[in-house]
């Protein structure tokens, strides 16, 4: 049976972000509030929970799941060949709705899909989310609904659709918007666009003037 736990209690908000934290470590999906949609998670290195969150929401491993980190010095034992360009949007963006898809180190035994050979990584700029990741670690991370289903605000609007396929849900009230994070290739020597989102492609040529886009 899932268990919710509302976050603006305090009490409850320690509580929830143990058992969260619990569940996380045996290998159990969790439910979590960002600073764009709620978002289901799991360990990024369980290779058995990352293909049950796929499972939950109804998606294959043709689309893996982008992985979230507690601070940004996590990124040196993820990614290889960042670029300065890179850390420079770290720098800015970070935390914030900004997911860079880079190369991640071929050492990691993780499986989150078909990602050939790269990771689409970002630091959330949510405290519930943060203090998750800090005791946890890395975790792949994608909107809390199936697919084909509108990312949820709210973790009720999560719950209806993942039920208890999730052990955890850490409810942290509405999200402050349903904008998607903006995300950016870092595999080449000139960062891409590859999806407009909440930071806009104006904000990231202040920091990276030589950005590609699509179009």
């Amino acid at each position: 049976m899932a268990r919710r736990y509302d976050c603006a209690d305090e009490v409850d908000r320690g509580h929830g972000l143990r058992e969260a934290a619990a569940a996380v470590r045996r290998g159990d999906l969790v439910v979590l509030p960002t600073d764009t949609v709620y978002g289901i998670g799991a360990d990024a290195f369980t290779v058995n929970a990352v293909a049950d969150l796929l499972a939950a929401k109804g998606r294959g491993r043709g689309v893996p799941s982008p992985v979230l980190v507690g601070s940004p010095t996590t990124l040196h034992g993820l990614v290889t060949d960042f670029s300065e360009s890179a850390w420079e949007l770290v720098d800015a963006f970070w935390p914030g709705a900004l997911t860079l898809v880079a190369r991640h180190q071929p050492s990691l035994t993780w499986d989150l899909g078909e990602t050939r050979g790269t990771v689409a990584v970002r630091m959330p700029l949510h405290p519930v989310a943060l203090e998750l990741l800090k005791d946890v670690g890395p975790m792949a991370v994608s909107s809390a609904n199936l697919t084909g289903q509108p990312a949820p605000q709210t973790c009720d609007a999560a719950r209806e659709m993942l039920g208890d396929s999730v052990a955890v849900y850490l409810d942290g009230g509405p999200t402050p918007d349903n904008v998607p994070s903006t995300i950016v290739a870092v595999t080449g020597e000139v960062p891409v666009l590859l999806r407009a989102g909440a930071v806009s492609e104006e904000e990231l040529r202040k920091v990276v003037p030589d950005l590609e886009s699509p179009h």
